[in-house]
């Protein structure tokens, strides 16, 4: 067995000397080594085994999650079939009020344009006719005091002559009015005929068929 040369240490004072051998010093070494290594080595499994469970935690928790959304995806998608035939039938509807809107829209009331030129013509003449036609929709961004909303001729009748200017100028303020102009005077069996060329603005079509969102 081989011992570690004395070393006498010491200044001063009384002389030491180390009389281990030098194959315990280096096996003392090389456990505290190897402990080192030991903790070392436990301390990375721990650290593994913490992010290892870590990562597990999130992964599950992110299954539920997504387990949980897909359940929700797919109720919301039956709910939505469900509504199909809803939907369909709220489609057809606005697709017929859409017609109606269209074929409707220069809807007007006959009576109430007649009973205003009666009552702005002069005593003893009156209407005895009329052919008017409704025009055309109005368009985005027109205004409908200035497009033709209906026009044709109005005939009127007296026992008595009178004026066919005056007949116009007193036609021509009425609300709606957009001109009116002369066309033919005539006789008949004492009874004179007055045959007047009128026109009317969009104002005048009643509006009653019209969607909301085209009056926005």
């Amino acid at each position: 067995m081989a011992f570690a040369q004395p070393a006498i240490t010491g200044f001063g004072g009384l002389p030491r000397v180390n009389l281990m051998p030098r194959v315990e010093i280096e096996r003392r070494q090389r456990s505290t080594l190897i402990r080192r290594w030991l903790r070392g080595v436990i301390a990375a499994l721990a650290v593994v085994a913490l992010l290892a469970g870590a990562a597990f935690w999130l992964q599950t928790t992110a299954a539920v999650r997504n387990a949980i959304t897909t359940q929700r995806t797919n109720t919301l998608l039956s709910e939505v079939a469900a509504l199909a035939p809803v939907r369909g039938k709220l489609e057809l509807r606005a697709e017929l009020e859409g017609y109606r809107a269209q074929a409707m829209g220069t809807d007007l009331r006959w009576s109430a344009l007649l009973a205003t030129v009666e009552r702005a013509l002069p005593s003893g003449v009156t209407v005895a006719g009329f052919s008017l036609a409704p025009g055309g929709l109005l368009a985005a961004g027109e205004d409908p005091l200035a497009e033709t909303g209906a026009e044709g001729t109005l005939a009127l009748s007296s026992e008595t002559p009178a004026e066919i200017v005056r007949l116009i100028r007193a036609l021509r303020p009425l609300d709606g009015v957009l001109e009116v102009d002369g066309w033919e005077v005539a006789v008949e069996n004492g009874v004179y005929t007055y045959v007047l060329r009128i026109a009317y603005d969009q104002s005048v079509y009643t509006g009653a068929y019209t969607l909301e969102e085209d009056s926005q």
